[in-house]
């Protein structure tokens, strides 16, 4: 099983990113996909998860209404658009796919290996 993260990077306050996981070696269409992030010093977090249909979503209250998460199962991928980052949106985001809604740290799952983002001037 792989999670590839990429679209990382650095960006200004008030920018935007746009993040992709590619998935390959499970049946992604079955799989809740989510976003986590962990920031130095802190635990992890969830930024955002979707239902395998796409038709739900969850976002963590820190983000809601500035990140958005969406899938395409036909390209095993699923995508965070981030607008409006603020400074304290720096941290490395993971991607995660399980089989429970909303997802739990807790659960088995597959992660992805992380990409930075840093907001910062």
């Amino acid at each position: 099983v792989q999670l590839v993260e990429s679209g990382g990077g650095l960006v200004q306050p008030g920018g935007s990113l746009k993040l992709s996981c590619t998935a390959s070696g499970i049946a992604f269409s079955r799989y809740v996909m989510s976003w986590f992030r962990q920031a130095p010093g802190k635990e992890r977090e969830l930024v955002a998860a979707i239902i395998d249909t796409g038709a739900m979503t969850e976002y963590g209250d820190s983000v809601k209404g500035r990140l958005t998460i969406s899938r395409d199962n036909a390209r095993n991928t699923v995508y965070l658009q981030m607008n409006s980052l603020k400074r304290e949106d720096t941290a490395v985001y993971y991607c995660n796919a399980q089989l429970r809604f909303p997802p739990s740290l807790s659960t088995m799952s597959h992660w992805g290996q992380g990409t930075q983002v840093t907001v910062s001037s």
